[in-house]
């Protein structure tokens, strides 16, 4: 399908950033976007570029009313000599069409999506910031925009994509965040859709984690919805232990986001060696792996925040310091290689990093 592209006239084009350090996450985004339509009688449709809009859609639009709603995160760096990479993006292709199969929404071409992306990157790659560990965030997203009432899965559909300059994920940056274990709520359950990124499980996720804001904490740590004793995964990332010299991250069981940069830290660790587990661990194992000694470390994994390191946990009243609420060294050295590949300032033995060029 060839993609229409129509540029905002130079006079309406919005001012860049003049300081990156205050870029935030999610505050800024470009002059264009990309759209698609899908009808059931035509398939997809209209793929164009175009100048950034509002978006109207009917009050009976059925994504308003049964949560018919995916979404995908990745980013474009800069590296040296202006090079525009992106890290892994098949993936996140890829996840965007399970998550639309489970919410009986319409797939969409990979080669069509991934020209989508680059073409719309190169026109805003001067939004691109030049800052190490800054980057332009990428949002596709589709809703459901049958105009009806009744619950059914809807024959009309919008596909869009929004950029824009991100800076670090968390304020305190690559410091240790503290985590807050909820076993009031839960956020997912096998069979459901979990798995999914969909808008509907950061919906069920909102209470819990205001609660966690309130008591100062920087996440919620969920526990799974049956038993409410296994980890499963934090708000907006998946998470590791280090427990001796084992790697443990809860496995995927339908209920926890197969996250691109949890698969990629899964594979460097275990090019080093490192013994790696998907198995489940239960807030029990972790009291007791911190009361003897054997818990090192914790981090969270995700396109946000890269890996992220956790140094307090707090479960019924019991903290958890972990490494003294410092740093660990594996946290840092994944954090760094992931970062230098995403960025082509080493070597990608992994194929992992895709170049985006005129």
């Amino acid at each position: 399908m060839e993609i229409r592209i129509v540029k905002v006239e130079p006079a309406k084009m919005k001012p860049k950033p003049a300081d990156e350090s205050k870029l935030g996450f999610g505050k800024i985004f470009t002059d264009h976007f990309f759209t698609m339509q899908y009808h059931a009688d035509l398939g997809w449709y209209d793929a164009m570029i175009e100048p950034y809009r509002l978006i109207s859609l009917e009050p009976t639009a059925l994504c308003f009313h049964y949560g018919q709603e995916i979404f995908e995160g990745l980013k474009a760096y800069r590296g040296r000599d202006d090079q525009i990479f992106l890290f892994r993006p098949y993936e996140n292709i890829k996840r965007m069409n399970d998550s639309a199969d489970r919410l009986c929404m319409p797939k969409i071409d990979p080669e069509l999506f991934m020209d989508a992306l680059k073409k719309l990157i190169l026109i805003e790659k001067d939004w691109i910031p030049r800052t190490r560990g800054a980057s332009l965030y990428i949002r596709p997203t589709m809703v459901a925009t049958e105009a009806a009432l009744g619950v059914h899965d809807s024959n009309a559909y919008l596909f869009f994509i929004i950029v824009g300059p991100v800076g670090v994920y968390y304020p305190q940056g690559f410091s240790p965040t503290s985590m807050y274990v909820t076993d009031e709520y839960v956020r997912a359950v096998r069979g459901g859709i979990g798995y999914c990124k969909a808008a509907g499980n950061y919906a069920a996720s909102l209470r819990a984690s205001k609660v966690a804001m309130e008591k100062g904490f920087t996440q919620v740590l969920w526990l799974d919805a049956i038993e409410r004793k296994y980890i499963e995964e934090v708000g907006t990332s998946n998470v590791f232990f280090l427990i001796g010299e084992e790697l443990i991250t809860p496995p995927l069981g339908g209920s926890i986001l197969p996250g691109v940069t949890r698969n990629s830290v899964i594979q460097m660790a275990r090019t080093w060696n490192i013994r790696v587990s998907e198995r489940p661990i239960s807030i029990d194992e972790l009291l007791d792996s911190s009361a003897n000694g054997s818990l090192k470390e914790a981090f969270a994994s995700g396109t946000a925040a890269i890996v992220s390191p956790i140094g307090k946990i707090s479960y019924k009243g019991r903290a958890i310091i972990i490494n003294n609420e410092e740093t660990g060294t594996l946290t840092k050295k994944l954090y760094n290689e992931i970062l230098q590949i995403q960025y082509g300032e080493k070597d990608d033995p992994f194929g992992w990093r895709m170049p985006v060029s005129d």
